[in-house]
């Protein structure tokens, strides 16, 4: 089965209008969860790749800056919608390719992949430049569900692959592999419930780049 873009996916695309109401609130309070507990300082620039139609948004603090994007425009229209209504001057939202980032190098202090990793069609080239326009010292977090190592449940969501696929995300990735191939420092590794089928990777760059953390 051929690839299937995210913004060319009929959930990503035709399904807009309905992606808030079926993920919007199942999503919002874990993404809450995360970009609180990252504690942002003032001033600091952060970007969001495969933003959406800004689901996390009203979880940043007004005093950072976030560039939100994603190749869905069917999307960033509602997003930015929710930027215009809400009177937010932090936000910003353009069309732009994760995969081909056109920023500066070193741009970012935060970079944010928000349920992106299973879903654009290369991942390790999306982080890749990820940590390109992240800053020496700066961070890249990633909330994703992974597939699990449990033998059983790993192979019955490997197996619904080709159906996920189709509409827009993949049920074969595999963390440690994932961060292996990536080079991803990485810091922390943890899920916000023993419950929770999604993981929260947080990683930083150092000033040669990123290095692979020897934990893992």
């Amino acid at each position: 089965m051929a690839e299937i873009e995210a913004h060319e996916s009929k959930l990503y695309s035709e399904f807009a209008p309905l992606y808030d109401k079926i993920f919007g609130k199942i999503f919002y309070s874990r993404l809450e969860r995360v970009i609180e507990e990252l504690d942002i300082p003032p001033g600091a620039e952060v970007l969001e790749v495969g933003a959406g139609t800004g689901t996390s948004f009203p979880a940043y603090p007004s005093h950072c800056e976030v560039t939100g994007i994603d190749l869905a425009p069917d999307m960033l229209s509602r997003a930015q919608r929710k930027i215009r209504d809400n009177g937010w001057t932090h936000l910003k939202v353009l069309e732009m390719n994760a995969l081909d980032l056109e920023f500066p190098d070193d741009t970012f202090d935060y970079v944010m992949a928000f349920h992106v990793v299973t879903v654009v069609p290369d991942p390790v080239r999306m982080i890749a430049e990820a940590q390109r326009v992240c800053k020496p010292g700066g961070n890249i977090v990633i909330v994703n569900h992974f597939t699990s190592d449990f033998p059983l449940l790993g192979s019955l969501t490997e197996a619904l692959d080709p159906l996920t696929r189709w509409l827009g995300w993949r049920t074969n990735v595999r963390l440690k592999p994932f961060i292996e191939t990536t080079s991803l420092a990485v810091e922390k590794v943890y899920k916000l419930s023993k419950a929770s089928l999604y993981t929260v990777v947080l990683g930083r760059k150092d000033h040669n780049g990123f290095h692979l953390a020897r934990e893992l």
